[in-house]
Protein backbone atom coordinates (compact mmCIF):
# COMPACT_ATOMS: atom_id res chain seq x y z
CA UNK A 1 0.00 0.00 0.00
CA UNK A 2 0.95 3.63 -0.43
CA UNK A 3 1.77 6.42 2.02
CA UNK A 4 -0.41 9.45 1.32
CA UNK A 5 0.80 12.82 2.56
CA UNK A 6 -1.69 15.59 3.26
CA UNK A 7 -0.93 19.28 3.11
CA UNK A 8 -4.17 20.49 4.62
CA UNK A 9 -6.40 18.27 6.76
CA UNK A 10 -9.75 20.03 6.75
CA UNK A 11 -13.03 18.65 5.44
CA UNK A 12 -11.76 17.23 2.16
CA UNK A 13 -8.36 16.26 3.53
CA UNK A 14 -9.81 14.57 6.59
CA UNK A 15 -12.37 12.68 4.53
CA UNK A 16 -9.76 11.50 2.03
CA UNK A 17 -7.53 10.43 4.90
CA UNK A 18 -10.36 8.31 6.34
CA UNK A 19 -10.97 6.71 2.96
CA UNK A 20 -7.24 6.11 2.46
CA UNK A 21 -6.81 4.44 5.84
CA UNK A 22 -9.91 2.35 5.17
CA UNK A 23 -8.29 1.17 1.95
CA UNK A 24 -5.11 0.14 3.79
CA UNK A 25 -2.92 3.15 3.04
CA UNK A 26 -0.78 4.97 5.59
CA UNK A 27 -1.40 8.71 5.94
CA UNK A 28 0.74 11.59 7.18
CA UNK A 29 -1.36 14.65 8.01
CA UNK A 30 -0.41 18.30 8.28
CA UNK A 31 -2.06 21.68 8.49
CA UNK A 32 -1.09 25.30 8.96
CA UNK A 33 -1.58 25.20 12.72
CA UNK A 34 0.87 22.44 13.61
CA UNK A 35 0.84 18.67 14.26
CA UNK A 36 -0.41 19.05 17.82
CA UNK A 37 -3.78 20.31 16.49
CA UNK A 38 -4.37 17.03 14.64
CA UNK A 39 -4.33 14.76 17.70
CA UNK A 40 -8.04 13.96 17.58
CA UNK A 41 -8.03 13.09 13.88
CA UNK A 42 -4.92 10.92 14.21
CA UNK A 43 -6.49 9.13 17.17
CA UNK A 44 -9.64 8.50 15.18
CA UNK A 45 -7.72 7.14 12.21
CA UNK A 46 -5.58 4.80 14.26
CA UNK A 47 -2.09 3.35 13.80
CA UNK A 48 -1.89 4.01 10.06
CA UNK A 49 -1.99 7.78 10.70
CA UNK A 50 0.43 10.30 12.12
CA UNK A 51 0.71 14.08 12.16
CA UNK A 52 3.68 16.10 10.95
CA UNK A 53 4.70 19.44 9.53
CA UNK A 54 3.77 20.21 5.93
CA UNK A 55 7.36 19.64 4.82
CA UNK A 56 7.52 16.28 6.59
CA UNK A 57 4.16 15.18 5.18
CA UNK A 58 5.39 16.15 1.72
CA UNK A 59 8.60 14.19 2.27
CA UNK A 60 6.81 11.10 3.58
CA UNK A 61 4.09 10.86 0.98
CA UNK A 62 4.46 8.77 -2.15
CA UNK A 63 1.36 10.66 -3.27
CA UNK A 64 0.70 14.06 -1.69
CA UNK A 65 -2.73 15.70 -1.50
CA UNK A 66 -2.68 19.49 -1.45
CA UNK A 67 -5.99 20.64 -0.02
CA UNK A 68 -5.47 24.17 1.25
CA UNK A 69 -7.29 27.40 0.38
CA UNK A 70 -6.01 28.68 -2.94
CA UNK A 71 -4.69 31.84 -1.30
CA UNK A 72 -2.18 29.66 0.57
CA UNK A 73 -0.82 27.68 -2.38
CA UNK A 74 2.54 29.50 -2.40
CA UNK A 75 3.21 28.12 1.10
CA UNK A 76 3.21 24.53 -0.21
CA UNK A 77 6.78 23.25 0.19
CA UNK A 78 8.60 22.80 -3.11
CA UNK A 79 11.75 20.79 -2.41
CA UNK A 80 10.21 17.69 -0.77
CA UNK A 81 7.67 17.41 -3.59
CA UNK A 82 10.19 17.23 -6.43
CA UNK A 83 9.36 14.32 -8.72
CA UNK A 84 6.22 13.39 -6.78
CA UNK A 85 2.59 13.01 -7.77
CA UNK A 86 0.59 15.84 -6.22
CA UNK A 87 -3.20 15.80 -6.12
CA UNK A 88 -4.69 19.30 -6.16
CA UNK A 89 -8.23 19.68 -4.76
CA UNK A 90 -8.34 23.48 -5.03
CA UNK A 91 -11.13 25.76 -6.18
CA UNK A 92 -11.03 29.53 -6.61
CA UNK A 93 -13.36 31.43 -4.29
CA UNK A 94 -12.57 35.16 -4.61
CA UNK A 95 -14.44 36.03 -1.40
CA UNK A 96 -12.10 33.71 0.49
CA UNK A 97 -8.93 33.83 -1.58
CA UNK A 98 -8.83 37.42 -2.84
CA UNK A 99 -8.59 38.19 -6.52
CA UNK A 100 -6.19 36.43 -8.92
CA UNK A 101 -6.05 38.39 -12.17
CA UNK A 102 -4.88 35.36 -14.15
CA UNK A 103 -7.86 33.34 -12.94
CA UNK A 104 -10.29 36.19 -13.47
CA UNK A 105 -9.21 36.56 -17.11
CA UNK A 106 -9.10 32.74 -17.41
CA UNK A 107 -5.59 32.72 -18.83
CA UNK A 108 -4.77 29.85 -16.47
CA UNK A 109 -6.39 27.52 -13.94
CA UNK A 110 -5.93 26.81 -10.25
CA UNK A 111 -4.02 23.58 -10.84
CA UNK A 112 -1.75 25.23 -13.40
CA UNK A 113 -0.87 27.82 -10.75
CA UNK A 114 0.12 25.02 -8.37
CA UNK A 115 2.04 23.26 -11.15
CA UNK A 116 3.99 26.47 -11.84
CA UNK A 117 4.79 26.67 -8.12
CA UNK A 118 5.91 23.01 -8.17
CA UNK A 119 7.73 22.83 -11.52
CA UNK A 120 9.33 19.44 -10.88
CA UNK A 121 6.23 17.77 -9.43
CA UNK A 122 3.41 16.09 -11.35
CA UNK A 123 0.15 17.83 -10.44
CA UNK A 124 -3.19 16.11 -11.04
CA UNK A 125 -6.46 17.91 -10.39
CA UNK A 126 -9.02 15.74 -8.54
CA UNK A 127 -11.64 15.73 -5.78
CA UNK A 128 -12.46 19.43 -6.22
CA UNK A 129 -15.89 18.94 -7.80
CA UNK A 130 -17.64 16.82 -5.17
CA UNK A 131 -19.17 17.90 -1.86
CA UNK A 132 -17.51 16.40 1.19
CA UNK A 133 -20.51 14.39 2.43
CA UNK A 134 -20.94 12.91 -1.04
CA UNK A 135 -17.23 12.11 -1.23
CA UNK A 136 -17.60 10.07 1.95
CA UNK A 137 -20.94 8.51 1.07
CA UNK A 138 -20.29 7.40 -2.50
CA UNK A 139 -16.89 5.82 -1.91
CA UNK A 140 -16.82 2.08 -2.40
CA UNK A 141 -20.43 1.66 -3.46
CA UNK A 142 -21.08 -1.45 -5.60
CA UNK A 143 -22.16 0.78 -8.49
CA UNK A 144 -19.12 2.99 -8.77
CA UNK A 145 -19.24 6.76 -9.04
CA UNK A 146 -16.86 8.51 -11.43
CA UNK A 147 -14.75 11.56 -10.67
CA UNK A 148 -12.91 13.63 -13.30
CA UNK A 149 -9.16 14.13 -13.17
CA UNK A 150 -6.84 16.32 -15.23
CA UNK A 151 -3.07 16.40 -15.54
CA UNK A 152 -0.16 16.81 -17.92
CA UNK A 153 1.70 13.60 -17.00
CA UNK A 154 0.19 10.28 -18.09
CA UNK A 155 2.04 8.32 -15.42
CA UNK A 156 0.84 10.63 -12.67
CA UNK A 157 -2.74 10.30 -13.88
CA UNK A 158 -2.39 6.52 -13.84
CA UNK A 159 -1.13 6.71 -10.24
CA UNK A 160 -4.08 8.90 -9.21
CA UNK A 161 -6.51 6.64 -11.05
CA UNK A 162 -5.15 3.69 -9.05
CA UNK A 163 -5.56 5.64 -5.82
CA UNK A 164 -9.15 6.48 -6.71
CA UNK A 165 -9.77 2.83 -7.48
CA UNK A 166 -8.38 1.82 -4.09
CA UNK A 167 -10.85 4.07 -2.23
CA UNK A 168 -13.78 3.00 -4.37
CA UNK A 169 -14.06 5.48 -7.26
CA UNK A 170 -13.60 5.37 -11.01
CA UNK A 171 -11.66 8.17 -12.72
CA UNK A 172 -12.48 9.96 -15.97
CA UNK A 173 -9.51 11.52 -17.73
CA UNK A 174 -10.57 15.06 -18.67
CA UNK A 175 -7.24 15.78 -20.37
CA UNK A 176 -4.37 18.11 -19.47
CA UNK A 177 -4.35 20.51 -16.53
CA UNK A 178 -5.56 23.31 -18.78
CA UNK A 179 -8.83 21.40 -19.18
CA UNK A 180 -9.36 21.44 -15.42
CA UNK A 181 -11.53 24.52 -15.88
CA UNK A 182 -14.25 22.20 -17.14
CA UNK A 183 -14.95 20.94 -13.62
CA UNK A 184 -14.08 24.01 -11.58
CA UNK A 185 -16.52 26.00 -9.45
CA UNK A 186 -19.95 26.69 -10.99
CA UNK A 187 -19.54 24.47 -14.06
CA UNK A 188 -21.99 21.73 -15.04
CA UNK A 189 -19.73 19.01 -13.57
CA UNK A 190 -19.28 20.81 -10.25
CA UNK A 191 -20.97 19.33 -7.17
CA UNK A 192 -24.59 19.26 -8.38
CA UNK A 193 -24.44 15.98 -10.35
CA UNK A 194 -23.48 14.18 -7.14
CA UNK A 195 -26.28 15.88 -5.20
CA UNK A 196 -28.91 14.27 -7.42
CA UNK A 197 -32.19 15.63 -8.79
CA UNK A 198 -33.23 16.91 -5.35
CA UNK A 199 -29.93 18.71 -4.78
CA UNK A 200 -29.50 16.87 -1.48
CA UNK A 201 -26.41 17.94 0.45
CA UNK A 202 -27.22 16.07 3.65
CA UNK A 203 -27.35 12.52 2.32
CA UNK A 204 -24.72 10.21 0.92
CA UNK A 205 -24.81 11.41 -2.65
CA UNK A 206 -26.04 10.29 -6.05
CA UNK A 207 -24.14 7.95 -8.36
CA UNK A 208 -22.55 9.65 -11.38
CA UNK A 209 -21.36 7.51 -14.28
CA UNK A 210 -18.50 8.16 -16.69
CA UNK A 211 -21.01 9.01 -19.41
CA UNK A 212 -22.57 11.68 -17.21
CA UNK A 213 -19.16 13.13 -16.33
CA UNK A 214 -18.24 13.23 -20.02
CA UNK A 215 -21.48 15.03 -20.88
CA UNK A 216 -21.14 17.53 -18.05
CA UNK A 217 -17.57 18.35 -19.02
CA UNK A 218 -18.75 19.00 -22.56
CA UNK A 219 -21.40 21.41 -21.22
CA UNK A 220 -18.82 23.55 -19.42
CA UNK A 221 -19.02 27.27 -20.14
CA UNK A 222 -16.26 29.78 -19.41
CA UNK A 223 -17.10 32.31 -16.70
CA UNK A 224 -16.86 35.14 -19.20
CA UNK A 225 -19.61 33.49 -21.26
CA UNK A 226 -21.99 32.79 -18.39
Amino acid sequence: MTTIGFIGSGNIGGTLARLAVGAGHDVVLSNSRGPETLTSLVSELGPRARAATAASAAEAGEIVVVTVPLKAYRAVPVEPLRGKVVIDTDNYYPDRDGRFAELDDESTTTSELLQAHLPESHVVKAFNNIYVTHLAGLAGQPDRTTLPIAGDDAGAKATVTAFLDSIGYDAYDAGPLAEGWRFQRDTAAYVLPYAGPEADFTGGGYRVTADVVKAKLAEAVRYRDQ
